[in-house]
């Protein structure tokens, strides 16, 4: 038997392999599909199906790259009215049999409409683990604000029904296995549990602890913040994305040949928050590698060309993290990196930087600063810089009518790398004064600088 679980880093994203006998089930694939390819091969199964639980909203479903592969039949839920481009249907009632086991569809309404969680049973026929999509996660439950706000309380109340109603009577010694882990865009406290069950949730999750339907819905009806790549997303997950064969390979690019092509295409640079300060190529657009998966689908347009700057040519796990949101247009990479900027003798934007020490130092020469935190709203009310403005970074670009212009802006945010990705985006919008504070506020708590706590 084949029981694996497969991790989209950064986007907390979670899919499975479920094998037995001679064929196997994937459950809400990734794009980049060779993983479980290679996984059913090595332990000679065939991956007959892919099974779907909602229409993801935070990454590109990768059951048309997959099918294309396998020959494998998708299902979509049946409960569901989306015009599905792609694939079959499934109901609750019908069931797979893998092999010994039996996997069965349990309509779970709430996060969407037609939303589906599976039932895994084992050999014997008991109940063994509960794939949950976005219905439940470890230490949090799917979000119901998809169908704005008239449809909240009543997606909310769906959700309760099939919680308490559907899903926690299997039993506590059912394992869970959700979608998403810590870190998601799909939930605000999933806890950093990556393995967990029924009981488990059962007797941590905060969500789950309430009277009533009433009281779940006061509590968890809420409506948070929309990535613009969602939109993006869902469309490409009703007609089905490109077979990533049909995209083409990011070409090295001169260092003059970039610079021409970057008239009609955005420039993004990787680089550390230090070497993106001291030089880059104007009017960039930085967002750290490991940030890619959280914030490009943020502030990176889909309709311009993508052009990358890094440190190497390792071009290809950028581009994996990019086609995972649906970015199929990073079309070249600086060959040589900066270097070869430099020595064509190209123009570079490049803006000041302190460390969190000489931040305070000058906040206590009673110099007036004009500071910028773009943490989140909950990272300011844990902790605070006395004095600090704040607009979280997700909230930028919407909002830079409220800044400045005749006086440097200073930015703030956890350890550095928002804030760099802030300072980018504010020259892009012209403003040439900034000054990004390297270390953020962990180097603020480490300097020993004064803050306020529990705002």
């Amino acid at each position: 038997m084949l029981f694996e679980r497969f991790e989209a880093k950064g986007l907390a994203h979670y899919s499975y392999l479920i094998g037995d006998g001679d064929h196997a089930v994937v459950i809400d694939p990734q794009r980049d599909c060779e993983a479980y390819v290679e996984a059913a091969r090595l332990e000679g199964l065939a991956i007959t199906h892919i099974l779907e639980t909602h229409r993801n909203e935070d990454y590109v479903v990768g059951s048309v790259e997959l099918a294309s592969r396998t020959g494998a039949t998708v299902l979509h839920s049946a409960h569901d009215d989306l015009p599905y481009a792609y694939g079959g249907r499934i109901a609750e009632g019908e069931a797979l049999k893998i092999g010994r086991l039996l996997l069965e569809p349990l309509h779970t309404p709430g996060h969407t409409l037609g939303h589906v969680s599976y039932l895994l049973r084992d050999a014997t026929g008991a109940p063994w683990v509960l794939f949950s999509g976005d219905a439940l996660f470890a230490g949090d439950v799917g979000r119901t604000d998809f169908y704005g706000p008239d449809k909240l309380e009543e997606m909310t109340g769906l959700l309760y029904d099939s919680l308490f109603g559907k899903l926690l009577p299997l039993g506590d010694g059912v394992l869970l296995c959700p979608a998403h882990g810590s870190g998601s865009a799909c939930g605000t406290g999933i806890a950093e549990r990556p393995w967990t069950s029924l009981g488990l949730e059962r007797q941590h999750n905060p969500r789950l602890h309430v009277a009533d339907k009433a009281e779940f819905v006061r509590l968890t009806a809420r409506t948070l913040e929309y990535p613009p790549y969602f939109r993006r997303m869902e469309e490409l997950n009703l007609r089905g994305a490109p077979l990533l064969s049909s995209v083409p390979l990011p070409r090295p690019l001169s260092a003059s040949d970039l610079a021409t092509r970057a008239r009609d295409a955005v420039v993004l640079d990787t680089r550390p928050e230090t070497a993106f300060g001291a030089a880059h190529v104007p009017d960039a657009i930085s967002i750290w590698e490991e940030g890619l998966p959280g914030w490009a689908g943020w502030f990176l347009p889909y309709d311009k060309p993508i052009l990358w700057v890094g440190e190497n040519n390792e071009v290809a796990p950028i581009a994996r993290l990019l086609c995972r949101l649906g970015y199929d247009r990073l079309e070249g990479f600086l060959a040589g990196g900066m270097t070869s900027w430099h020595k064509a003798g190209l123009p570079t934007e490049g803006y000041l930087t302190l460390n969190a020490r000489q931040l305070c130092e000058r906040l206590a020469g009673w110099q007036e600063l004009w500071i910028l935190d773009v943490r989140n709203e909950a990272e300011v009310a844990q902790q605070d810089v006395p004095g600090t403005h704040h607009i979280p970074l997700s909230h930028l670009p919407q909002r830079m009518d409220e800044l400045p212009h005749d006086r440097p802006i200073y930015l703030l945010c956890g350890s550095g790398v928002r804030s760099t990705t802030a300072a980018s985006l504010l020259q892009r919008a012209g403003y040439a004064d900034v000054i990004v504070i390297l270390g953020g506020l962990a180097g603020w708590n480490a300097a020993g600088c004064p803050v306020r706590t529990g705002i």
